[in-house]
């Protein structure tokens, strides 16, 4: 079944993608695309028990090798249960640092019986590829590696060197995410495809605005502790865990960081204050934009939540704890604090602020992060920008772009935190109703391929000649 609807539907791309100007076609391109994008989506590449993660790496590699890429071209690197590739297409130029195109092929998990179909077998219907990893991030990983094939079928010769790399923990543990950035920190920036990305108009289906990544806030668990002697809950005492707990987390709860904002933020509130269906908060973008101290519009922001974690770092609790027994005062009481913590703070100082808040030194504080990196924003390049907006002018002439950063985390923070500028920068739009990442029934439109191809051709070309 999964054969007949590669080649039904590697025909079909040309008829579901959207009319552009002076629409070029890339027959194999597309059909590889598909094809990549759902014999990956077939492997359950799930940290844990049967992972197969380095079954898709296989899978990408042979694609590169027949391709024309070298075996000595071609990492492909076991670790713990999971696999990590580096590819290399090497430059005419030495002097000149690689460029780095960036995905992950694992994904969370995904069960059958949630699922209105197998997530581990793709599916297209009506132009919609179902499937665990259909948005993060299989088909943008097979369009990226198609795309970077054909460039080389078209006898493209790159001056600077070409590095595409998939991690294969991005999802859990990011353990091969930092050691490719580690292996990587050379390079001159990183396109990551697993990040930003384009509106479609509900209605109509048409694009909207396109928003690339140029940030993310860093993820942070912090956990409150208090520990007691305890005693019998017939002879009660002053200094109760769970009390004093629950006083150090409603000062938590009441707390609110310094609003701030970095050149990112502000050409987004600039930007994306147009497409905001709500006056109050368009005003308060533009407001904030303006003026980072405008209380007013602070409070307007905060108050919506898919406006509040733009405005600054957010503290909030999500896990809570304690006690032993129901006849007895409890020996410890225990609640996690998970940050997004805005760039240009650290985690330490962030923790320092929290303790400052809470105030008592019966309260102990401690960071239990795990996989998580400080990392500054990148800056805003005119090269780079440069090259985005004629390539996107080519795949979605009129569309405008939007700067953006992610309340984190992705592979990025790797890179931005060795000093390598990375981008988030997918060329796949899609409609926020059929936004299913992590979720049930994931999807993504196959009318994104001819033009993500002609994105990417244009991008990779300006970046390595």
């Amino acid at each position: 079944m999964i054969k007949f609807f590669r080649v039904a539907l590697a025909a079909s791309v040309a008829i579901t993608a959207p009319a552009i100007a002076k629409e070029k076609t890339y027959p194999v391109a597309e059909a590889q695309t598909l094809d990549l994008a759902m014999k990956s989506i077939a492997i359950r590449s799930v940290r844990g028990e049967g992972n197969r993660t380095i079954d898709v790496a296989r899978l990408f590699g042979d694609a590169l090798l027949a391709a024309g890429w070298s075996a000595a071209d071609i990492e492909i690197t076991p670790f713990e249960d999971t696999a990590y590739m580096i590819a290399t297409w090497q430059g005419s130029n030495p002097q000149l640092k690689p460029l780095v195109i960036s995905g992950h092929i694992d994904v969370v998990e995904a069960k059958r019986e949630d699922w209105e179909r197998d997530p581990f077998v793709p599916v297209v219907e009506n132009g919609i590829l179902f499937g665990r990893g259909a948005s993060d991030m299989k088909f943008d990983g097979a369009l990226a590696l198609s795309t970077l094939i054909e460039l080389r079928r078209q006898g493209f010769k790159p001056k600077r060197t070409i590095i595409i790399e998939f991690s294969g923990d991005e999802e859990t543990t990011m353990a091969t995410s930092k050691i490719i950035a580690d292996k990587l920190k050379n390079a001159e920036l990183v396109i990551n495809v697993d990040g930003g990305g384009g509106a479609l108009d509900e209605a109509t289906g048409k694009p909207r605005y396109w928003t690339w990544q140029g940030a993310e806030k860093t993820y942070a668990d912090y956990r409150l502790e208090v520990t007691n002697p305890g005693g019998h809950s017939s002879a009660p005492r002053a200094d109760n865990a769970i009390v004093q707990l629950s006083h150090a987390l409603a000062k938590v709860g009441a707390y609110t960081f310094k609003a701030e904002q970095n050149d990112i933020t502000k050409g987004y509130f600039e930007k994306a204050a147009a497409f905001t269906d709500k006056p109050e908060i368009a005003a308060a973008m533009r407001a904030f934009a303006a003026n980072p101290a405008d209380a007013t519009a602070i409070a307007t922001l905060r108050a919506d939540p898919s406006m509040v974690g733009k405005v600054g770092t957010t503290c909030v609790p999500t896990m809570l704890g304690g006690g032993h027994a129901e006849n007895a005062l409890p020996q410890r009481a225990f609640a996690n604090i998970n940050c997004r913590i805005f760039p240009g703070h650290s985690k330490e100082a962030i923790m320092a602020e929290l303790a400052a808040v809470v105030n008592d030194p019966a309260v102990k504080i401690s960071d239990v992060t795990q996989g998580s990196v400080a990392s500054p924003a990148s800056p805003l390049r005119t090269d780079l920008m440069s090259a985005v907006t004629k390539a996107m002018a080519k795949a979605y002439p009129g569309v405008p772009l939007i700067p953006s950063q992610a309340s984190g985390a992705s592979d990025s923070m790797w890179f931005r935190a060795v000093g390598v500028p990375s981008y988030g920068l997918s060329p796949s739009f899609s409609k926020d109703s059929e936004d299913f990442s992590h979720g049930l029934n994931e999807r993504t439109r196959l009318s994104n391929i001819r033009p993500g191809i002609t994105y990417y051709l244009s991008l990779l070309t300006d970046l390595a000649k």
